[in-house]
């Protein structure tokens, strides 16, 4: 017998300077059984920092990556079904990246892993003809502390401030640095 998804809800309360945008966010998301909490709250925190401030142009919606390799871990398709930003959690390889830019305007990667910096000299070089992908490197301890928010009912508040990102539950906040490693 499979494993199903455990589902866990997200109450969003989104206040990111940087950007100009200020919204309160609903969202339901499936855990895979071979996801991490870890993982799981770096992909809410992905939504977090690419949501649209409105829905005119489509929206930005979490994929099945982990059920299916030909998607994202979320995606923004507009109204034509049209993929405008492709964004994939972990340490994808190459070949996923250069798909992912030949199908989407916009490429982001957002890695939590220790072993970041060994993933992206390996990546760096091969990916370099394609202009539209970016890649994130969040901390590890700093991601480790992220998942200890994880709850299967959340209400969080998360600010975005000259780059730095503060998650908090109204008991514990924890700050996010990501660095962009391009």
């Amino acid at each position: 017998m499979a494993l199903k998804a455990i589902i866990y809800k997200a109450q969003l309360q989104i206040a990111d300077m940087d950007r100009h945008l200020y919204a309160d966010h609903a969202v339901t998301l499936a855990r895979h059984p071979s996801e991490t909490d870890e993982r799981m709250m770096v992909r809410l925190l992905a939504f977090a920092l690419n949501v649209a401030p409105d829905d005119h142009a489509g929206q930005l919606e979490f994929a099945k990556d982990l059920w299916d390799v030909d998607e994202a871990a979320l995606w923004h398709r507009d109204y034509t079904e049209a993929l405008q930003h492709w964004i994939d959690v972990g340490q994808p390889d190459d070949k996923r990246l250069m798909r992912a830019a030949g199908r989407a305007a916009r490429v982001s990667v957002y890695s939590h892993a220790s072993s970041t910096a060994v993933w992206w000299k390996g990546l760096e070089n091969k990916i370099s003809r394609a202009d539209n992908i970016a890649v994130w490197q969040i901390d590890a301890s700093q991601s480790q502390a992220l998942a200890g928010l994880s709850e299967r009912s959340m209400q969080l508040q998360i600010t975005v401030q000259d780059g730095s990102i503060w998650i908090g539950n109204g008991h514990d906040t924890v700050e996010i640095g990501p660095t962009r490693l391009r």
